[in-house]
């Protein structure tokens, strides 16, 4: 096995001005064939998950590190007339494409080799992993985790960067082949298109709310609730201001048991676990959060929201509608041995929500009354062609 611990061409220049990123776009321009692309993030510290470098290699021109902050519309006025409406190759593109997305980069085509892995039946669809079982390579890792806004950036970091993408475009070939030998590459190609699609629209970051925290739902009281509304809004502007991930402030689960406890003195609120007790000013500074959440008036506290009417749990779906369950039961069934048999996970299929929607509707929403409605049914949940053409047969035998 060959160790791969520095590209074989050497570490790239960082290429962090707007002169380099006209040059750079003039020499991949110049390139053939698709573009392997990656993203180093850096969401752990950062209130955002922008990127904050950008790799990128193509046959003919080699690899490209960028580093986009400080000049992003230079960078994108630069990159996105060479990159947009090209062929990418990226390993698990969702992670990716919303922060090329906030630079104005999208693709023409995609192909996702993580996902083109779980297609094939891999066990394991890492990077190293896949790059290790089909090359005999093995690609020196461990930095994905690191803050990569800092700069410098140590050589090991962009070493590591660079070996992301230094294999992607054989990657993408050798996948490209396998799943036609499988006769799935057109099923390959239908999920990687709903994925391009799905990132088509994106311009910049999702706005947040307080009330999609996780763990908001389990509080209850109005006063809970301002409490939690509070120490959200404040979290936020510190984090917005200071360009710090939330979870460096206060982590959520922390903040939502606070919420939940409501401690009213400097002890009780120490003593919440997680919270950073050790640091005083920041008791005193979360206390008085609190206090004012508490002390404002009633009326303009928030009311727990009741949740839109869904599908029951399984539990009270198996006590009170036994036979429609024991036919969703059934039905999952025949999905897991389908993907025993094709070798692809049952997920992939088609999404559990999805089938959980459907088997609901067919057997006790009475939404849907025939077999032939079963793949519109399934079309209206997002389900592409080639799961419906695998699904809606057992589907419509199992469920009617």
């Amino acid at each position: 096995m060959t160790a791969l611990t520095t590209p074989r061409e050497g570490i790239p220049r960082v290429l962090s001005t707007p002169a380099d990123f006209t040059a750079a776009a003039s020499a991949l321009a110049s390139g053939q064939g698709p573009l392997a692309i990656d993203t180093e993030r850096a969401s752990g510290f950062r209130y955002d998950d922008r990127a904050f470098l950008v790799q990128i290699r193509r046959r003919d021109v080699g690899t490209f590190l960028l580093d986009p902050e400080g000049a992003r519309p230079e960078f994108t006025a630069a990159l996105a007339p060479v990159l947009n409406g090209q062929d990418w190759i990226i390993h698990a593109a969702p992670s990716d494409l919303p922060a090329l997305a906030w630079l104005g980069l999208y693709p023409g085509t995609l192909f996702d080799t993580e996902l083109a892995g779980r297609l094939a039946g891999f066990d394991h669809v890492n990077l190293a992993a896949m790059i290790e079982m089909l090359f005999d390579v093995h690609l020196a890792k461990g930095h994905g985790a690191e803050d990569w806004s800092q700069r410098p950036l140590p050589a090991d970091w962009l070493a590591y960067a660079a070996l992301d993408v230094e294999l992607l475009l054989e990657l993408g070939d050798t996948m490209a082949e396998i799943l036609d030998g499988q006769g799935k590459l057109d099923w390959a190609s239908q999920e990687f298109e709903y994925i391009r699609r799905g990132h088509a629209s994106i311009t910049g970051p999702t706005e947040s709310t307080w009330r999609a925290m996780k763990g908001v739902s389990s509080l209850t009281r109005p006063e809970q609730l301002a409490v939690a509304r509070e120490l959200w809004m404040t979290r936020e502007s510190i984090a917005v201001a200071d360009d710090r991930a939330v979870s460096r402030i206060l982590p959520t689960k922390v903040l939502i048991e606070v919420a939940r406890t409501l401690p009213r003195t400097s002890r009780d609120l120490a003593r919440v676990k997680g919270f950073p007790a050790r640091r005083r000013s920041a008791v005193r500074f979360w206390g008085e959060v609190i206090d004012r959440a508490l002390g404002s008036d009633p009326r303009t506290w928030p009311k727990r929201e009741r949740p839109p009417r869904g599908l029951p749990s399984r539990q009270a779906w198996a006590n009170e509608y036994p036979e429609s369950y024991e036919r969703f039961s059934t039905a999952r069934e025949l999905i897991d041995d389908l993907s025993a048999e094709v070798e692809i996970p049952t997920e992939n299929i088609l999404r559990p929500a999805t089938l959980r929607a459907v088997a609901w509707a067919a057997t006790a929403g009475r939404e849907v009354r025939s077999t032939l409605e079963v793949p519109d049914l399934l079309r209206a949940h997002e389900a592409r062609d080639w799961q419906i053409e695998l699904t809606a047969p057992i589907l419509t035998e199992t469920l009617f």
